[in-house]
């Protein structure tokens, strides 16, 4: 068994693999947004891929879409920046039949491609919709291997509608295995995984009837929302900040005491090779000496205050 791969022709758009963001001058130019720094957003199974879809057409600044599969028509989702399909070295298409078994033995099988996809990965965001082959089977797989790449992990998972039977059983099992997933569960005792279900069940409370559509859209926003205020902006402020510290920092009458960078959200910078940067990150970053004003001084001759002579 192996995985096809297949990725986007075209790089449009900034958040392509090969389009990072240089930030700023010095040393700061070394970290890219999209590159050195990457944004990966995985998404696993029919309806985590439908969600990963929505999210990837908004086109998000830095961030990479990939989606992963047991069903060969991944292939030709041009939406994503990459497609992997879970499938035989045979190149014949395959069919889970909903197994969870059959999809957990492609993804373990296709775990060497899984790795190139998740390698030097800083942020990471894992969508499976639960209840099949390839989300219920697949997706612990393949949370396993971004935990034990990526140094931020959010992960989430859809559970079917009430009226699904069966497959909303399937997920629940499947949310019980994750709690068993070693590097997840390494990751999350140290704060820097988490993760959230999306019950398709609730939206029927909150909203009534919704197209089948809308309900995609619905949790696209969620999790769109999720990557631009716990990665990207975080990321952006940090790292501009690291360069308004490096300009204070050359400024000659610089003389006051020195600050440092605060964590944003809780989130350790990342860290490039120790060739590339300063031993410590992020630097000390001084603050700027207000010059003093000029001051101008007059005088005033009193006539009264004049020695005898001089009258």
């Amino acid at each position: 068994m192996g995985a096809y791969e297949a990725e986007r022709t075209t790089n449009d758009r900034a958040s392509a693999p090969d389009h990072g963001e240089p930030i700023g001058e010095g040393w700061e130019s070394h970290l890219r947004l999209g590159q050195d720094v990457r944004f990966v957003l995985v998404a696993v199974g029919g309806g985590g891929i439908r969600i990963g879809r929505e999210i990837a057409r908004r086109h998000l600044r830095h961030l990479e879409t990939v989606a992963i599969n047991c069903d060969p028509k991944v292939q030709g989702f041009d939406d994503f920046d990459r497609r992997v399909y879970l499938g035989p070295d045979t190149g014949a298409e395959t069919d889970t039949g909903g197994s969870p078994f059959v999809g957990g033995l492609l993804a373990r099988a296709a775990e060497p491609a899984l790795e190139r996809i998740f390698e030097g990965a800083t942020f990471v965001i894992v969508i499976g919709s639960l209840g099949g082959g390839a989300g219920s089977g697949a997706f612990p797989y393949i949370l396993e291997v971004a935990c034990r790449n990526a140094e931020v992990v959010s992960a989430f998972v859809v559970k079917p509608f009430r009226c699904e039977g069966e497959r909303r059983a399937l997920a629940d099992r499947a949310i019980g295995r994750l709690h068993f997933v070693e590097a997840f569960v390494e990751k999350r005792e140290r704060g820097v995984a988490t993760l959230q279900t999306l019950d398709n069940e609730s939206l029927v409370a909150i909203q009534g009837r919704l197209a089948f559509n809308r309900v995609a859209q619905h949790w696209a926003s969620l999790i769109e929302d999720h990557i631009e205020k716990s990665f990207l902006a975080p990321v952006e402020a940090l790292l501009e900040t690291a360069e308004m510290g490096r300009v204070a920092h050359d400024l000659p009458m610089n003389r006051l005491s020195e600050i440092e960078v605060p964590a944003v959200a809780g989130i350790e910078p990342p860290r490039s090779p120790p060739s590339e940067l300063p031993p410590e990150y992020p630097p000390v970053l001084p603050a700027a000496r207000v010059e003093d004003p000029e001051v101008e001084l007059t005088f005033e001759i009193v006539d009264e205050a004049r020695p005898p002579a001089a009258r």
